[in-house]
């Protein structure tokens, strides 16, 4: 959640080019980090792993809730607690989601006001308070319709959940993988940059989100079957084939890149 609420804030803030870079990299760490230890908690927590995988009793589809709860319950002899420390997690997936749908409109609007969008002129329309009302509706509705799959099928929420963490890594591997290909000797980089190891991070991020893209698209549980296939790389796939087609035969003749409201 930090290091992209700060990717698509940098420009707001006071020298940007310098001070966004440090915030992702200190965003990052500080992630890894708490990450780190909120995992190491909850795996000394558990101690029946069969217990919890077993879809036959309470705990099947809630074994971090369960965790939580059996870790205070052996400790202190009620379960309150953990409730109390779920809720605390719960708090703060609402809030990830909301930085999530705050990325997605800031991009709706960029994109709309450069034309790249259907409809554009709507999306990038604001009100008084100059907020991008129509996008934000847009975004809250496209996460809503993505949530709904979770009242349908497990399996169909897991492939939305893989769809969008792919689709997010995908979104930053590209422009690295062009800046460390098609743009080495023509890209210009800025004040804060990784000097000689830049290229190299590059392609460490590369493989980085392809082996994840490859995790991502993996069956949730075997035998395979059309309730336990992992639909992602279809729909994945499907959606690149579409906006590379779409580039190909359409938006290279008409889009010419960002327009920009600074005269020089």
């Amino acid at each position: 959640m930090f290091p992209q609420t700060f990717f698509f804030q940098t420009e707001e803030t006071k020298s940007a080019n310098i001070n966004g870079p440090k915030g992702i990299i200190s965003a990052i760490g500080i992630s890894i980090l708490v990450g780190w230890g909120y995992l190491l908690g909850i795996t000394f927590a558990v101690t029946d792993i069969p217990y919890l995988l077993n879809s036959d009793n309470d705990a099947g589809g809630f074994a971090i809730a369960e965790v939580f709860y059996l870790a205070f319950k052996r400790r202190y002899g009620s379960g309150a607690g953990g409730i109390i420390c779920l809720g605390v997690v719960a708090v703060a997936i609402f809030f990830c989601g909301m930085s999530s749908i705050t990325s997605n409109l800031r991009m709706a609007y960029a994109f709309s006001s450069d034309g790249a969008m259907p409809l554009s002129s709507l999306w990038h329309k604001v009100n008084k308070h100059e907020v991008p009302i129509n996008a934000v509706w847009l975004s809250a509705f496209i996460a809503f319709c993505m949530a709904l799959t979770s009242l349908g099928s497990s399996v169909a929420f897991q492939a939305m959940v893989s769809i969008a963490t792919i689709g997010l890594q995908i979104a930053y591997a590209l422009p690295i993988f062009f800046r460390i290909t098609l743009a080495r000797k023509s890209f210009t980089p800025g004040p804060f940059n990784f000097g000689r190891y830049g290229v190299l991070i590059g392609w460490l991020a590369v493989l980085w989100v392809a082996t994840i893209s490859v995790l991502f698209s993996l069956p949730v549980s075997y035998a395979i079957t059309d309730h336990t296939l992992n639909y992602t790389l279809v729909v994945v796939g499907g959606l690149l084939l579409l906006t590379v087609s779409s580039w190909i035969f359409s938006a290279r003749h008409w889009f010419k890149g960002s327009i920009t409201n600074i005269n020089n």
